[in-house]
């Protein structure tokens, strides 16, 4: 199950005022010495209390959970689920980390509602932090629109949802953190390089309902999934990859679910976006010389970056 930020962000938040000016400074200095003398504190009764034992083994030495059957038993009936559904509609909310200026991350949301009907029709109205975007696929062409800037880009497009994602990204960088959950088969991506999976236990407080807890991981990225125990639908999926030195954390939100509902017929088109000013359907990165080759092919799994807009 995926995640990824909508919506390009730097680290160009406004600079914040110098903590150690006015009162709140002074107070905030009182406070980071009191933390400090009870962290000492407390270094010292660890000390006294551990000295002459054993040391623990780090977490590299321990014991690696296995594929605890339990575990997977519960997002094999999430992926069957979502596999079976002919049609389905979500809201998608991310929030994801961006470190600030001063060091500790800000977060940032953007919210998507997800429209899609097997085997050939999507589409994905996002808006959030950044210019609102829509995507929309019929089984012939995708659409990438911009309505701010009142910019489209169309191309001709497979003929299968999981072929258009993919193209989708090939062409122009497009992706969506939500891409596991609407492919034809989501448990085969999951499954894909999986080294562990353990369950937690049960949340009476996710999503308004019981949901069970899971955490799983492969060589890119942890994850911890809470899905419901009655519906078999994830409602919250946090992930924390394994190359990221700051460990930003990424948390999508899932609600408003439904599955084989009707759907309207010109759901996945949009007149507005067709009479927008069309732009090339390409990548908005740098484009390489003849002859070279992106280091990595293929339809990126868990990326932490936005679903760009086409340029």
């Amino acid at each position: 199950m995926m995640l990824a930020s909508q919506g390009r962000r730097t680290d160009s938040a406004p600079r914040a005022p110098d903590p150690r000016n006015g009162r709140r400074g002074r107070a905030l200095l009182v406070a980071l010495g009191v933390l400090l003398a009870a962290a000492s504190a407390n270094a010292k009764d660890t000390h006294r209390a551990t000295k002459g034992s054993k040391p623990a083994k780090p977490p590299s030495e321990a014991a690696a959970p296995a594929l605890e059957p339990k575990a997977i038993d519960v997002l094999k009936a999430a992926c069957g689920r979502l596999a079976a559904a002919k049609s389905m509609a979500f809201t998608a909310v991310l929030s994801y980390e961006s470190p600030s200026r001063l060091g500790p991350a800000l977060v940032y949301t953007t919210r998507s509602e997800v429209t899609l009907q097997r085997p050939d029709k999507l589409r994905v109205i996002s808006p959030g932090d950044g210019p609102a975007s829509e995507f929309y696929y019929d089984g012939k062409t995708m659409m990438a629109f911009e309505p701010a800037a009142n910019l489209v880009a169309v191309a001709d497009a497979p003929p299968t949802i999981d072929a258009a994602l993919q193209a989708a990204y090939d062409s122009a960088a497009i992706y969506f953190p939500f891409t596991d959950l609407i492919v034809t088969d989501p448990y085969a991506d999951i499954a894909d390089g999986l080294k562990l999976a353990f369950y937690i236990g049960q949340s009476q407080v996710i999503g308004g309902t019981t949901t069970d807890m899971v955490a799983y991981a492969n060589d890119a990225v942890f994850l911890q999934v809470w899905i419901g125990a009655d519906d078999k639908l994830p409602r919250l999926i946090r992930a924390v990859y394994r190359s990221d030195p700051l460990r930003l954390r990424h948390q999508m939100e899932l609600s408003n679910w439904q599955l084989d509902g009707a759907v309207a017929a010109d759901a996945f088109a949009s007149t507005k976006a067709g009479a927008a000013m069309h732009i090339k359907f390409a990548r908005p990165d740098p484009q390489l010389p003849p002859g070279l080759k992106p280091p990595v092919k293929g339809r990126p799994r868990m990326k932490a970056t936005a679903p760009a807009k086409a340029e």
